[in-house]
Order: structure tokens, then sequence, then C-alpha cells
């Protein structure tokens, strides 16, 4: 099954943050082989953390919740809030399988959250620039509740553009960058 988990972190954690990037990496290495893609937000400035993006396959729900929840940040105060939703990986691939690599092109983490029932998306748009792509999911994967990109893009007006064919309550466009030890 597989799992989004944005973790946004909380105002002024940003010293407390770097003083546990060891222990996050350490904790995230546990995960190597299970994650789909992983990396910190920014704030508008582009160099202040502002969350943490960690897509990944686990058994359940249960396992998800413990993975969101005993992560180091998470334990000691960083994060003020957790989106954890099931995910569903329509493009079949890791971020690290994406053409454009780690460092081609500005990036963004694009959320849109569902309105009132809607229709799910089938399919991402036809697009190389999408790192992934997938609907965020109820915990039985019933429902839609919205969906979750990583997408290259050169400013975060046109990244939102990913998900203009389906109606949202709302689009929230984060800078996002590749993370990890790889």
């Amino acid at each position: 099954m597989e799992f989004f988990c944005y973790h946004r972190d909380r105002v002024g954690s940003l010293a407390l943050r770097a003083e546990l990037v060891e222990e996050h990496w350490s904790y995230m290495d546990r995960y190597d082989k299970e994650l789909i893609a992983r990396g910190p937000t920014f704030a508008g400035d582009g160099d202040t953390p502002s969350g943490s993006v960690h897509i990944v396959d686990l058994p359940d729900p249960a396992a998800a919740r413990a993975f969101a929840f005993d992560e180091p940040n998470y334990q000691a105060g960083v994060y003020r809030d957790v989106l954890l939703r099931r995910w569903r990986n329509l493009l079949g691939r890791t971020m690290w399988d994406h053409p454009g690599g780690p460092a081609d092109g500005n990036r963004y983490l694009v959320l849109g959250l569902g309105p009132a029932p809607g229709p799910t998306p089938a399919a991402p748009p036809a697009d190389d620039d999408l790192i992934a792509f997938g609907p965020l999911l109820s915990d039985d994967a019933t429902t839609w509740l919205g969906t979750a990109a990583l997408v290259r893009s050169p400013d975060p007006r046109t990244a939102g553009e990913v998900l203009r064919p389906v109606r949202y309550a709302d689009v929230e466009v984060h800078d996002w960058e590749f993370g990890g030890r790889r």
C-alpha cells in the first residue's frame, strides 16, 4: 500500500530541525527500499524549510502511522501537523527514475484538496515534467480526497496547472527538492 506523508514544520523549529538532520536521515535509511519519493519543502524565500514529503510503500495504515509519528523530527516537535493519506502511484516509478534527475529545473509539491464527492483522476496528464503523481485517498482507498504531485516546472503558477483538469477546493504549491542521501 502506498502512502503520502507531508509533515509541515512548526514556526521557529529550524534550529531543532538542523540539530536532528542525521537522526532524520538515519530513520529514513531504514525505509530506503520502500520510499517512492522524499524531500523538503521550502517557504516563500526558497531557503527556509517548511516541511518534509515522503511517499512510501508500506504494508498497511498502521505501519504508515508508525512511519509518520515515530519519525524523530515529529517526536521532537519540529512539525506542527501531518497529512497522511493512502496514495496511488499512477506513474509507476520512483523519483529516482524520473529522467530529469535531482537537479534539473525548479521542483514543486502540488496538493489539490478535493471538493465534496468528485471523480478520482484516472490517469495523470501526459507530462514529462511529472516526478510523482497520484490520488490522495481515504484509509480504505475507496474515497478520493485530492491529488498530490511532484512537478518540475519553471514557476509555481505553471506547476499548479498540472491539476487544472479537475476542480479542487484548494490547491497548494510548495517549493520542493529531492531529498535523502542518494
